[in-house]
């Protein structure tokens, strides 16, 4: 296993665990110094809390799933509020209910929000007598949603709704690789208000919470899928090429002056496309084609203790989105004291709030160091959402090339990239960069890598043995 991320580790526990599969020996080989990824906790204000991803999506399956068979599922948690909001002109409007990642179900489901201007409320209507929008091929989000709905939509909701998942630009994150269900249902139908209303509903019919978390933060996640995996975990290794060997593969480690070769019967590549592409490069060509021109985002998060009196008269919710038209530093806050219950218990008489920062092609505030960019982000609280004060103590993480960029015709490159993988015998891949950004999609990743080794270590008894 290269890479001991989220998709990695449960990879390796998916070896170890699927119905038939021998058991095999699994080492993961990580190069920073601790497993993970973007799955990580740190400390502020005395409170030990997630600086990496926060939620799992409840309505998928695979992240509860995998938290229940590593035996954690007793103490899975479920926001105490989800209301969040919208920056936007001046002031924070509650983010409407009947609207899927920003488009609305109807007219009446953004007309009263004051989200939009009269004159974009008023042109909605035109997507019921419009001529059909096809896309025969990918479409960029922005270009759909703007032929349907007016320009307005896309800025003032799309974005930062967009943006809060990818830190990307609706002008160039693919319609059916971002927004799957809704691109599918606009397919089907000639409004998109339509096409929204009927994924909207389907989603409601799932009374069940849509997040959940662990107390203490889902980055308690990785250590016990890593000790239930059985495998052996090596850190501080980087892999600097992987070739194929007369049985299965050869990985170079460790500094020219000093090469390890390992030898594996399998591998899984579960790192970031960049690097994946460096190691498949030698071997599978256009699948290390296809993953070098997969761009990425980088961001940073800037989190926060407050004394609670700072936070007297701030709008109550799990927090806020900031579209980029707006031209401020943060992308998004989550105020995670409201949000989880488990943070405010931690440190009663204290407020942990997260701020987010950075989009892609927009880099430059995060060149600031990690002391101005935690005023900047203090700065920001105050501006936008009324906080009063400083902060007692703040954390910086910077998150480098963390967010794959879904561009048009992502799905495509997908396609290809795993044909090319999957006819090397005894290769697979997984990770964010493939079928979501999210944990419980880096699970179901993870899970198909797995039973795409197994299946070929079967078909190859010489290997398997």
């Amino acid at each position: 296993m290269i890479g001991g991320g989220i998709a990695g580790l449960a990879a390796a526990y998916y070896l170890r665990h699927s119905e038939g599969s021998g058991a095999p020996r699994v080492t993961i080989l990580e190069s920073a110094p601790t497993v993970g990824g973007k799955l990580r906790l740190g400390e502020v204000g005395g409170v030990g809390i997630d600086v990496g991803a926060e939620a799992l999506l409840a309505r998928r399956p695979e992240a509860l799933d995998l938290i229940e068979a590593v035996g954690l599922g007793h103490e899975v948690v479920h926001p105490d509020t989800t209301s969040a909001a919208l920056w936007s002109r001046g002031e924070l409007h509650p983010i409407p209910v009947d609207q899927i990642m920003g488009v609305p179900t109807g007219v009446p489901a953004i007309g009263g929000s004051r989200l939009l201007s009269r004159a974009a409320t008023a042109r909605l209507p035109l997507d019921h007598v419009l001529p059909r929008t096809r896309f025969d091929e990918d479409v960029a989000v922005g270009t759909y949603v703007t032929a349907r709905l007016g320009r307005e939509v896309v800025d003032r909701l799309v974005e930062p709704l967009l943006g809060g998942v990818y830190a990307g630009r609706a002008d160039t994150l693919s319609f059916a690789a971002t927004m799957p269900d809704l691109a599918a249902a606009a397919g089907r139908h000639r409004s998109l208000m339509d096409a929204a209303r009927e994924v909207r509903g389907a989603a409601t019919r799932d009374t069940g919470p849509a997040f959940a978390g662990l107390p203490g933060g889902i980055a308690r996640l990785p250590a016990a899928v890593a000790a239930a995996a059985g495998a052996q975990v090596r850190t501080g290794v980087t892999v600097r090429e992987l070739r194929r060997a007369s049985a299965g593969w050869s990985m170079t480690t460790g500094p020219t002056r000093e090469i390890d070769e390992i030898a594996a019967d399998a591998v899984i590549v579960a790192v970031p496309a960049r690097p994946a592409a460096r190691l498949l490069e030698a071997e599978l060509p256009v699948a290390a084609a296809e993953l070098a021109a997969l761009d990425y985002a980088s961001v940073a998060l800037v989190t926060l203790a407050y004394p609670r009196a700072a936070f007297d008269g701030v709008r109550q919710g799990s927090g806020f989105l900031v579209p980029p038209i707006e031209h401020r530093v943060a992308k998004g806050v989550t105020i995670s004291s409201a949000k989880w219950a488990w943070v405010a218990a931690a440190e009663p008489g204290t407020v942990i709030v997260r701020v987010s920062i950075g989009r892609y092609g927009d880099q430059h505030d995060l060149q600031r160091d990690d002391a101005d960019l935690a005023s900047l982000a203090a700065a920001e609280l105050t501006d936008l959402a009324g906080v009063r004060g400083a902060p007692i103590d703040a954390i910086v993480t910077r998150w480098g090339g963390a967010l794959p960029q879904y561009a048009v015709g992502h799905r495509d490159r997908v396609r290809r990239i795993r044909e090319a993988v999957a006819a090397a015998p005894a290769l697979a891949v997984c990770g964010a960069a493939y079928d979501g950004v999210g944990v419980a999609a880096c699970i179901a990743t993870a899970r198909l890598a797995a039973e795409s080794i197994l299946a070929d270590l079967a078909n190859l008894p010489a290997i398997a043995s």
